[in-house]
């Protein structure tokens, strides 16, 4: 085993980001604006977990907490349809029971309003930040400021007006629409949607691991570093921040030095951080897509994202494919993907939309035509809150990971307030509800 120290130019503080997703992204492009010298490191690559074939989607209306009580009488349902919303492999049943007594202990009135306003001040400067980032990185054409439908099959108008101002009372900016007023937006939907919410400020890319990389090379071009590397531990010491990796096929293992040290790695952390011993109830809530290639004839097949209430999955639009994303899996970090799960999306996509993207059976001619299934673990936590703080005995170190469904809605504020943690300033929202001490 070789070992290397890293190189300081003493002139400039070092950061250490673990995990090269968007959220580590974000922190290592602010910290390198800030004038530290900024090394990026993942086992992977840039943007290549989470971050690659997510549904693109910049969620800034969802900031009512996962866990609520009607969850309680739907569970048992869900779980028994092996290819419904949500599934629980038997396998991993007893390693989930403490995370679900936790998810089913944030229901609890009082802490699900505690939570509902930590998302909401998350969430409200959220995409205002992307769109300065995406600027800033000549990369503006990778959102889309089109908003997004919550689409309903029902024909109780109760309950679709109970949800609209659910909603409103949060302060989202979100108008009801009846069939007409929804198809006249996009005109693909199928005659089985009566109502539709119309969140009017979100916003959608129409590529995240194009966004993913567009911003690390913006990085790069301030100074960043990226090393591919597998981190194995953190030590702080007197001076710094000590990490030890694996390597790669390319990399010996090595023992890397820092002056600070940004964890980042989603739900690959929970290692990690028990050797600093921090408790990091995390569980690899993991979601599906199906990228379906679209023609330039298909191209019009919608123009913002589509969420469907009773199904529980999303269609967006993107560059090149129509992306059917959702279901949500509990079988852990290394379980194999079961790929049936991102298939029954283009099932359920033929309830929301009157025509979808040609098979390919009907396109095999066509090499660019094909259907792509894709797995993701998202990292979730039990109150629907990121851990977002300065480690609370460890002055060096500093966390940005658990941002569930939301990582690429939260990835750019996470980034600016990872920086104002690190330089020591205000920062921009109260982040006493972020920080990990609530676990330990």
């Amino acid at each position: 085993m070789n070992t290397a120290e890293h190189k300081q130019d003493k002139t400039q503080q070092t950061v250490a980001v673990i995990g090269a997703g968007i959220i580590g992204i974000n922190c290592a492009l602010e910290l390198q604006s800030l004038g530290y010298q900024v090394t990026l490191l993942d086992k992977e690559g840039i943007g290549l977990g989470c971050s690659k074939a997510n549904a693109g989607h910049f969620a800034s209306e969802q900031v009512f907490p996962l866990a609520e009580s009607s969850l309680l009488w739907q569970m048992p349902k869900m779980l028994l349809d092996p290819l419904g919303p949500v599934s629980l492999s038997a396998k991993h049943f007893f390693k989930a029971i403490p995370w679900f007594v936790q998810f089913f202990n944030n229901m609890r009135p009082s802490l699900r309003a505690k939570n509902t306003l930590a998302l909401q001040a998350l969430n409200k400067n959220a995409i205002r930040h992307y769109t300065e980032l995406l600027k800033a990185a000549d990369a503006e054409h990778l959102i889309s400021l089109q908003g997004s439908l919550l689409v309903f099959e029902t024909s109780e108008l109760s309950k679709v007006e109970a949800m609209h101002q659910h909603y409103q009372s949060a302060g989202i900016a979100v108008k009801l629409l009846d069939r007409a007023q929804t198809l006249a937006l996009e005109p693909n939907l199928s005659d089985n949607i009566n109502y539709s919410l119309y969140f009017t400020d979100v916003a959608h890319t129409i590529d995240p691991l194009a966004l993913s990389r567009a911003l690390a090379d913006f990085a790069k071009s301030k100074g960043m570093t990226f090393q591919q590397a597998a981190v194995t531990g953190i030590t702080q010491t007197d001076t710094g921040v000590t990490l030890k990796t694996d390597g790669t096929e390319n990399t010996d293992k090595l023992t890397l030095a820092f002056d600070h040290c940004v964890v980042a790695c989603g739900a690959w952390s929970k290692e990690l951080l028990k050797g600093l011993d921090y408790h990091l109830p995390i569980e690899a809530e993991r979601g599906y897509s199906l990228s379906l290639p679209i023609n330039e004839q298909e191209s019009a097949l919608l123009s913002r994202p589509v969420a469907s209430a009773e199904r529980r999955f999303i269609i967006t639009p993107m560059a090149n494919t129509l992306r059917l994303a959702g279901t949500v899996e509990y079988a852990g970090l290394d379980a194999p993907a079961n790929y049936k799960r991102a298939e029954m999306l283009k099932t359920n996509a033929a309830f929301i939309l009157k025509a979808l993207p040609e098979s390919k059976a009907e396109q095999e001619s066509e090499q660019a035509a094909k259907e792509e299934s894709w797995m993701g673990c998202r990292p979730s936590l039990p109150d629907s809150l990121p851990v977002i703080c300065q480690a609370p005995n460890h002055d060096k170190i500093f966390f940005a990971l658990g941002h569930q469904h939301l990582g690429l809605t939260q990835g750019a504020i996470t980034g600016k307030l990872i920086g104002q943690l690190v330089t020591k300033k205000k920062t921009e929202i109260d982040l006493s509800p972020f920080c990990i001490s609530r676990f330990n």
